[in-house]
């Protein structure tokens, strides 16, 4: 069992796991279709997703970088670093006061007769802010 954390902003905007690792993707792979790729996604739905994220927060996220001997790539701004700091950082308060509570569950999970342990439905907790 885990804690999964996703946060709505604006109203409509949702930034979760999958699109700060999208952001870290781009950071450490300096492409948005390297990035994409190494998540099983195509450049658009990276792309789609960036803009999504800069839709969210009224300015960039990432930029991209025209040109150059690799052909170009992409860039954090300093917005870009500074959500996937925060996002991580709120991750691991809520995975730590959530601690006591998953491991009490699971423990229920795992004082069920095996038959009952292997039917029993997964837990997802998703928080919203």
């Amino acid at each position: 069992m885990s804690a999964k954390t996703y946060f709505v902003l604006r109203g409509s905007g949702r930034i979760g796991p999958g699109k700060i690792e999208l952001l870290e993707n781009i950071a450490s792979l300096g492409s948005i279709s390297a990035a994409g790729r190494a998540m099983g996604m195509s450049y658009r739905r990276a792309w789609d997703l960036v803009e999504e994220i800069n839709q969210i927060f009224g300015k960039p996220v990432a930029t991209r970088q025209i040109g150059g001997k690799n052909g170009g790539g992409a860039v954090l701004t300093p917005l870009g670093l500074a959500l996937i700091a925060r996002f991580r950082a709120i991750e691991r308060a809520v995975s730590d006061v959530a601690r006591d509570h998953i491991t009490a569950l699971q423990n229920e999970i795992a004082h069920q007769p095996a038959h009952e342990a292997r039917t029993a439905p997964s837990a997802r907790i998703k928080t919203k802010n």
